[in-house]
């Protein structure tokens, strides 16, 4: 994970203005995204952390997701809170298309270089409190494709504000999640066949 300080440049305001609608003296923070730990979604922002689910009733029931989801059509982003310090701060998110062409490598650097934002986004929701410790936003996904959510969150005591940017395609088939995992395995285990033959 990288953390920097975003200072408050021309690409930044339209950053700060679009996204977040903060003041330009205030300080931001990039850093974190999803990271699978064993079976749980974990959103990272700066120090700030929380589980991270997504939903499709309409296509999957209950099945959960962390990142990559099969479907469009109504979906749910469900955080809860593990930092009980997100309570008190503001929270906001942001989807926009992917047009910065770098996929699953994409970081908050990326998102910034875009000139105009609000022309990629697709679903916006302010930054508020969320006192019962989760945030819940729902939308309908209209289309297939590449996507980046952006995670807002203010501190405590300052003024500053705290990014998490993360990478998710909608329609990615569910056997295309399974391919790299089970390519991965054949590679190690054709490996240790190869060098258990050669002792």
């Amino acid at each position: 994970m990288f953390q920097k300080r975003w200072q408050c440049g021309l690409a930044g305001r339209v950053i700060l203005s679009a996204v977040l609608t903060c003041c330009p003296a205030s300080g931001l923070f990039a850093g974190g995204g999803l990271v699978l730990e064993g079976d749980t979604c974990i959103i990272w922002i700066d120090f700030y952390s929380a589980h991270f689910t997504a939903y499709q009733p309409e296509s999957s029931g209950n099945e959960q997701f962390c990142q990559d989801l099969p479907d469009v059509g109504d979906t749910i982003f469900v955080m809860d809170y593990l930092h009980q310090s997100l309570k008190e701060v503001p929270v906001g998110m942001r989807i926009i298309r992917d047009v910065t062409g770098q996929g699953g490598y994409v970081k908050l650097k990326h998102v910034e270089a875009l000139d105009d934002l609000e022309k990629h986004t697709v679903f916006f929701e302010p930054p508020k409190v969320y006192p019962n410790a989760s945030l819940k936003v729902e939308f309908d996904i209209m289309e297939k494709g590449s996507y980046i959510g952006i995670v807002s969150a203010g501190h405590p005591t300052t003024s500053a504000v705290y990014l998490a940017v993360f990478p998710f395609e909608v329609g990615a088939s569910r056997t295309g999640f399974l391919l790299p995992s089970l390519a991965m395995l054949g590679g190690l285990a054709l490996f240790f066949i190869r060098r258990k033959g050669s002792k």
